[in-house]
């Protein structure tokens, strides 16, 4: 099997195009017929890349290498445009040195376009230059499917409110040849007809109105219907998404997709939709009837349509590229303006009121820009493409009043064409700013549709088997990045006995919260597996795996409703009785109680009013409730006073009874009663054992330890 990858960069810094190959245990990197690295895999723990700025290396790190890297050997250098495709090649290469399983690079999540090379826009997974504009419409007539009925009677009733209209072109005609210019009826014969034409002319126009009502109304009803359902269709995609792609994408983006895409999604299907069936419509019966006035009229003024139609084609491009900056500017501004209002307090702690205002004022001037310059392009483009579309009506007054000085038609006649000519340039008018349109459409379209059809990186198994998480956890050569060529977890073996409770401790940055978040499979192993009683968790249904965990996050995040609302969340069937005994197992129970409305206290966006031990014990509460069959606590004591810790202690000693524990804690002492420690170090267990054990091997466990000491010690000192 021949593995291989671009890189761009000879070892001077040059440009050139080279391949990375990997076959039979040997690494190469060449191009053309020069080979810059060839080199066995042998005596080589790993390959890494080293970034820097703008570019980066690839390295080979030799057995018993230094932590500095300094015995590395470079293999090649590139830029950051092929960082994706390396990091994939690296994961395939270590794959080989831990297992000797050779396998294929995968290119999903790649963030370079496959066909033109182009970095997608962030947050997104589809190229804006490349999609197909057939797959566009095709997808969009699916979204508007479920409300055709409604939307085609609506149709139906703009189409006779049009066809009332279209009466009076007619109309006219008649008036003038048959009464106004006529040489055989009497005065009081064409007074009578006059008013007859008139009465006719305003039945048409009282009719034109009540079609064009019952329309709106029918519209209004799909337009309703359409903009619910696609909202909640986008929100539930997003509930969806997993942790990895959640966070590659803000806040202010999601929100955008949701609210203001849809709704451009759903104003272009129920009023531009409609009214291109309606003019589509119009557009054939009145071109019938002109060809019936004059054939040589018709054909002078259709005349410019085929220039117009090329120089809009040519024009799409501009205008959709235009469009796309406009979307990322807004969603830069959007973003900006929600990280300000959820986080006003530190803001106001700080005082950085005026850089807050000076950033979303950058943001906003940036979007008024681009608004404005797309604007300014269309107060030239628009009225050029309109004249040259209508160019045709001044030949019309030409040709056509030579005819009725010739007697070829009447006054009437050439009245009457003229006045069709305003239902044949409306929607001629109307594609001609079509590009706008569809340049906006587009934008929220694809954003749409890439939440939709986002594929889950963490995926159920076909035939997932019953999640029971009761039994011995087995980690098994685990090894996890977030990015494919930085790994956070190397080769982690780990078997934890059902009903005890692990300790992880270490560094910042160690990767214990890595190992948790893997364990709750929010994210899939690059490598090796995770076992509870046997089974993977790969191969549990996702659903029925996370309902049977507790967790208390450091983050203690409170939803904007009651107390008991919150701690319901976890159970939300649950008894009041039930709700009562898990406040009073977090010992919240009382300072609950001593609320104004108890139970029924709303606590505020993000619970802001209450304490951050408050927060914390309504979480623990909530975890409580969940009754969980496997508990993790991330720092879940981390905002406790000395003496409100002691309590939640004891209310967590009664809690881990029974239940397989991970709890994380950088204060060593919140960790006394776990039957066992695992000390991280840079991805890696270093140390595992009890509190005793791992003071007396004098090890990295042992200097945290002291470190803490001296820290309480000095500050009991002072």
């Amino acid at each position: 099997m021949l593995t291989q990858a671009k890189f761009d960069l000879n070892p001077m810094g040059e440009i050139i195009t080279g391949r990375l190959q990997f076959s039979g245990g040997i690494i190469s990197a060449v191009c053309g017929d020069e080979t810059y690295f060839e080199a066995p895999l042998e005596g080589i723990q790993e390959l890494v890349i080293r970034p820097y700025v703008g570019c980066a290396t690839l390295e080979l790190v030799p057995e018993n290498s230094p932590e500095d890297m300094s015995e590395s050997l470079e293999v090649c250098r590139f830029s950051m445009a092929c960082v994706e495709e390396i990091g994939e090649f690296c994961k395939v290469i270590n794959h080989y040195l831990s297992t000797g399983e050779e396998t294929e690079i995968s290119t999903e999540g790649f963030r370079v376009c496959p066909k033109c090379g182009r970095h997608y826009a962030k947050g997104l997974s589809t190229c804006l230059f490349c999609v197909e504009k057939g797959y566009l419409a095709k997808r969009l007539l699916g979204l508007a499917k479920p409300y055709a009925g409604t939307l085609l009677i609506s149709a139906f009733f703009v189409i006779l409110s049009s066809a009332c209209s279209a009466l009076l072109p007619v109309l006219n005609a008649r008036l003038i040849d048959d009464y106004l210019y006529s040489e055989t009826l009497a005065a009081g014969a064409k007074v009578h007809g006059v008013i007859a034409v008139a009465l006719i002319m305003a039945g048409s126009q009282v009719l034109s109105r009540l079609f064009n009502i019952v329309s709106k109304r029918k519209a209004n009803v799909a337009s309703g219907d359409l903009s619910n359902d696609l909202r909640v269709m986008v929100y539930d995609k997003v509930q969806r998404l997993s942790a990895s792609s959640m966070s590659q994408k803000t806040s202010g983006d999601l929100m955008k997709r949701v609210s203001n895409d849809t709704e451009k999604v759903k104003n272009f299907i129920v009023e531009q939709g409609m009214y291109a069936l309606e003019k589509l419509l119009m557009f054939i019966v009145i071109l019938v009837i002109l060809l019936s006035i004059s054939p040589l009229l018709t054909f002078i003024v259709l005349v410019p349509v085929p220039i117009v139609t090329y120089a809009i084609h040519k024009f799409w491009s501009t205008i959709r590229v235009r469009y796309q900056k406009q979307w990322r500017c807004e969603s830069r501004e959007n973003s900006i303006l929600h990280d300000i209002v959820r986080g006003i307090r530190v803001v106001k702690t700080f005082g950085s009121e005026k850089r807050e205002i000076e950033k979303f004022s950058s943001a906003s001037k940036r979007l008024a820009d681009v608004c404005v310059s797309n604007e300014h392009m269309w107060a030239i483009a628009f009225p050029l493409l309109q004249f040259f579309m209508g160019i045709g009506e001044f030949f019309v007054i030409y040709f056509g009043g030579r005819m009725v000085i010739n007697n070829t038609i009447s006054v009437g006649q050439l009245l009457e064409f003229n006045l069709f000519l305003a239902y044949i340039y409306q929607p001629l008018r109307w594609m001609s700013s079509l590009p706008q349109r569809l340049g906006d459409l587009a934008a929220s379209l694809i954003k749409i549709f890439e939440i939709i059809d986002e594929k889950h990186d963490v995926e159920d198994a076909e035939s997932p088997k019953p999640a029971d998480l009761d039994g011995e956890i087995v980690i098994s050569s685990l090894r996890f990045g977030y990015k494919a060529y930085e790994p956070v977890l190397k080769d982690i073996n780990l078997r934890v006995q059902q009903s005890e409770m692990i300790g992880l401790v270490g560094h910042s940055g160690a990767g214990k919260s890595t190992l948790i978040n893997l364990i709750m499979r929010l994210y899939d192993a690059d490598a090796g597996s995770i076992c509870i009683g046997g089974t993977d968790i790969r191969e549990m249904k996702q659903h029925e795996f996370r309902e049977q965990l507790g967790v208390v996050f450091q983050e203690n995040f409170l939803f904007t409703g009651s107390v008991y609302e919150n701690i319901a969340y976890a159970r939300p069937d649950a008894l009041p009785s039930e709700i009562i005994a898990a406040a009073k197992a977090a010992n919240a129970h009382n300072f609950i109680m001593a609320l104004p409305d108890g139970y029924n206290t709303l606590v505020g966006e993000d619970g802001h009013n209450l304490s951050g031990g408050e927060r914390q014990r309504i979480s623990i509460a909530r975890a409580v409730l969940r009754n969980p069959s496997i508990l993790i606590l991330d720092e879940a004591t981390s905002a406790l006073d000395p003496e409100t810790e002691e309590q939640i202690q004891q209310a967590l000693a009664r809690l881990v009874k029974g239940r397989t524990t991970f709890a994380i804690a950088h204060r060593l002492s919140t960790l006394r009663n776990a039957d066992r420690l695992v000390v991280m170090e840079k991805g890696r267990i270093a140390e595992t054992g009890s509190h005793r054990e791992l003071l007396k091997n004098n090890g990295i466990y042992a200097r945290l330890v002291m470190a803490q000491r001296s820290t309480s010690k000095l500050s009991k000192d002072e």
